[in-house]
């Protein structure tokens, strides 16, 4: 009897709403100036990705076989993207413009053939920014003398961070500011 009233006491009790989830927390402190390492590969591009996350939006550039160290690159924001070699300006959409040199060809050295199917100044192949929060375009500048120059579109001038992995470079943006997600 004492166990069936405990039975009955329990599921007479109301019903509880769990509480709010907490808001993310969002990394700070990344900053907006420019960041580099000094190094290079003959790895060769062979893909760019982008991704979105609660916090930023993440653009990866894929150099299989190359290690952590030895993919340099620079990455900072800039009035206009200009074209290595020639200086002709690529048009780039957004509210601002990240640069994204990587100190690795997208090109075979042996051979000159291309490892990466881009062309100068048009979209990057198979990257749709449709929804992204920070993205707004994403275009191939070229690759010149075992560099390869992107440019990024961006919402406005956000912080950004740059890691250097096995076998790829990952850039994220932030969406705000504040370091919360909204």
């Amino acid at each position: 009897m004492v166990l069936l009233g405990a039975t009955l006491a329990t599921a007479a009790a109301p019903a509880v709403a769990a509480p709010p989830a907490a808001a993310t927390a969002c990394p700070t402190g990344w900053g907006s100036g420019d960041k580099a390492a000094g190094a290079a590969t003959a790895e060769s591009v062979r893909n760019v990705r982008t991704g979105r996350h609660d916090c930023y939006d993440r653009m990866v550039v894929d150099v299989p076989g190359a290690a952590r160290g030895d993919l340099g690159y620079s990455v900072r924001y800039v009035d206009r993207l200009h074209q290595d070699g020639s200086g002709r300006h690529i048009p780039v959409s957004g509210g601002a413009v990240l640069e994204v040199r990587v100190t690795a060809p997208a090109y075979d050295p042996g051979t000159g053939a291309a490892t990466y199917p881009a062309r100068a100044g048009r979209p990057l192949p198979g990257v749709d920014l449709t929804g992204y929060r920070t993205f707004r375009d994403a275009r191939f500048a070229g690759s010149f003398e075992g560099d390869t120059q992107l440019g990024l579109g961006v919402r406005g001038r956000l912080p950004f961070r740059v890691q250097q992995l096995d076998g790829r470079l990952v850039i994220d943006v932030a969406h705000t500011w504040s370091g919360a997600a909204r």
